[in-house]
């Protein structure tokens, strides 16, 4: 009986071992280091991190900039462009301008050469109906003959004004 009571406080004393908490012995000095050292890579950790981030907000600056100083560019190019429109309109519209007169010119050239033909045939109607009857004396016979000449002189200036109007809008179109 003696050896199952010791061999019982053999057992139970080796299950107390067994099962009893381990203490550690801390050393101050070696968890203070190892702390040292962990606060500064967090401390690192913390600064590369910020240093991440603000490249990270420098390149989106740089590209919002790049992307409005672009947007200033393509805003530039449409101007320049509307005014380049613009420009050929306005030559446009004066190129129809100048051949729109240059035909009112034909039209009324054209007009004064047929008013003008018409005066002269009334003058020299006249004239032949005058000098049928008789009525007219030598000084008379000259003044209508130089009244012809003159109206036959008014055709032909109207007739090299057209053929000029005609050269002009033919050199429009």
């Amino acid at each position: 009986m003696k050896i199952k009571l010791v061999l019982s406080a053999i057992l139970l004393f080796s299950f107390h071992n067994y099962y009893a908490q381990e203490t550690i012995v801390k050393d101050s000095s070696r968890t203070q280091a190892i702390d040292l050292t962990k606060q500064k890579d967090n401390e690192k950790e913390l600064l590369e991190q910020q240093l991440k981030q603000q490249k990270q907000a420098l390149k989106q600056q740089e590209a919002a900039a790049e992307k409005i100083e672009q947007a200033e560019k393509e805003a530039k190019k449409a101007e320049k462009e509307q005014d380049k429109l613009e420009k050929e309109k306005k030559k446009f519209e004066k190129e129809q301008r100048r051949i729109k007169n240059a035909q009112e010119d034909v039209e009324k050239y054209q007009n004064r050469i047929e008013k003008e033909t018409k005066n002269l045939e009334k003058m020299q109607a006249k004239y032949e109906k005058a000098k049928s009857k008789g009525k007219l004396s030598p000084v008379e016979i000259e003044k209508g003959n130089v009244d012809i000449t003159k109206q036959q002189l008014k055709i032909k200036e109207a007739q090299e004004d057209l053929e000029k109007a005609q050269k002009k809008l033919n050199k429009l179109n």
